[in-house]
C-alpha cells in the first residue's frame, strides 16, 4: 500500500543522503515529503518530492516514518523515527559526544557497516528503546550506479590527466583548507593534474571564495550536492579529518590526509604543506600494502557495493513497524527535555500527532 514518508534534514549536505532514498520510496509507489530546516532551509529535493514548510504541516501529514539525516528528529510528528546519519564516524570527538551519542529520539538506527553496527547494537541492548539494522548508507548508492553523467564530464575536463579531489572539514582546528591553500594553488597553476575542489558548506566564506577562485582550465569547484560524482571522477583524495575520506575509501581509492586526527594504515598522512607534491605522487602510485589496507577498511565501514542501501533502509523500517524487530522500551526521561528544546527551536507548541 502507498504511504506517506517524511524526509528530514537540517543541513544542505544531507540532501545527497536523502535523494537516493526519495527515489527508492517513489519507485516503490510511496509519496515522499521533505521538511528542510535550519541550514537546509530554502533548499529542496526535486519533484515529485513534496515540500513541507511548517511544523504544523508535518504534524498534519501523519507520515508512516520520518527518516532523518540529522542528529535529531521532531518527536511530535507521527511515524517511526529513523536515523540515517549525516556522515561516517571520523573520530572528531570522543564516542559519547560524537558518532555514538544516543539522544533518545530515534526508534531505529540504520548503520553503515560492521564498524558502527556493533557499538550501536551494544548501546541498543543496554537501552532497549531503539533497534539497530545494518543497511549501508543511502548517500553512497549513486557511487555504485551504472552511469553518472556528471562524473563523466568531470573526467573529460581533465583531458587525460590524473584527477585529485580536495575536501576539507569545517571544524577549524582540523581543517586543512588554510594550511594547504598555497600548496594547492601552486599545483593547480602547474597544471600537471586536474583538481576538483570542495569545502564543507559550514567552512568560513572567505576560504570558500578563495578556493572557488582557483577554478579554471586546471580545476573546478564542486558544490556539496555534486560530491558523490566528484568522488567517482577522482583518482586520489586530498583531505583532513572530513568524513569524505571514508566515503572515498569505500571505492578502494587512495587518500592523502593532512594532520588527520586519527590516522590509520589506509591513509597517507602528512603534516608539512611542502610535502604535498611527494604525497600526491605516492597516492597516484599506491603500494600493494596500501591497497590491501584500503580494502580492509572499506569492508569494515561500508561493505555494500550494490547501490541498494536505500532499499535496505525501507525494508528495515517496514520490519520495525511490523514488530518483527521486537518491542521497544519507553524512551529515557532526557528525551522529554530534548523534545521541549526542539519545539522551541521549531516554534511549535501544538499537539503531537498520535
Amino acid at each position: 500500500m502507498m504511504a506517506d514518508y517524511l524526509l528530514f534534514a537540517t543541513e544542505r549536505y544531507a540532501l545527497p543522503i536523502l535523494q537516493p532514498l526519495a527515489d527508492a520510496l517513489q519507485d516503490a509507489g510511496h509519496a515522499v515529503h521533505a521538511w528542510l530546516v535550519d541550514g537546509a532551509a530554502g533548499a529542496s529535493l526535486p519533484a515529485p518530492v513534496r515540500r513541507i514548510d511548517t511544523a504544523r504541516a508535518a504534524v498534519a501529514l501523519r507520515p508512516r516514518a520520518v527518516l532523518s539525516a540529522a542528529n535529531w528528529v521532531p518527536p511530535f510528528v507521527a511515524g517511526a523515527k529513523v536515523q540515517l546519519f549525516h556522515g561516517f564516524n571520523v573520530e572528531k570527538r570522543e564516542d559519547a559526544r560524537g558518532h555514538f551519542r544516543v539522544r533518545g529520539l530515534f526508534d531505529l538506527y540504520c548503520t553503515q557497516g560492521p564498524a558502527t553496527t556493533a557499538p550501536f547494537q551494544a548501546l541498543a541492548d543496554r537501552a532497549g528503546h531503539f533497534k539497530v539494522v545494518e543497511t549501508g548508507w543511502p548517500k553512497l548508492d549513486p557511487l555504485f550506479a551504472p552511469d553518472d553523467p556528471l562524473a563523466e564530464r568531470l573526467r573529460a575536463a581533465a583531458g587525460g590527466r590524473g584527477v585529485v579531489m580536495f575536501a576539507s572539514t569545517f571544524t577549524e582546528r582540523l581543517s586543512a583548507a588554510p594550511h594547504l591553500y598555497d600548496a594547492i594553488a601552486a599545483q593547480v597553476a602547474a597544471g600537471g593534474r586536474y583538481w576538483l575542489l570542495t569545502l564543507h558548506p559550514k567552512c568560513a566564506p572567505e576560504w570558500v571564495a578563495r578556493y572557488r577562485a582557483l577554478a579554471g582550465d586546471n580545476a573546478c569547484f564542486v558544490e556539496t550536492e555534486q560530491l558523490v560524482s566528484a568522488e567517482r571522477a577522482a583518482d586520489v583524495l586530498l583531505a583532513d579529518t572530513t568524513s569524505v575520506v571514508s566515503e572515498f575509501v569505500v571505492q578502494r581509492k587512495p587518500v592523502v590526509t593532512f594532520r588527520n586526527r586519527a590516522p590509520k594504515p589506509h591513509m597517507l598522512d602528512f603534516d608539512d604543506p611542502a610535502a604535498l607534491p611527494a604525497m600526491l605522487a605516492r597516492g597516484f602510485a599506491p603500494t600493494q600494502d596500501l591497497l590491501t589496507a584500503l580494502a580492509a577498511y572499506a569492508e569494515r565501514i561500508h561493505p555494500y557495493r550494490d547501490g541498494q542501501s536505500s532499499q535496505r533502509v525501507i525494508a528495515a523500517t517496514d520490519a520495525l513497524l511490523a514488530g518483527t524487530l521486537g518491542p521497544l522500551r519507553r524512551r529515557p526521561a532526557g528525551a522529554w527535555l530534548r523534545s521541549l528544546q526542539i519545539r522551541r527551536e521549531l516554534g511549535y507548541w501544538g499537539p503531537a500527532a498520535r
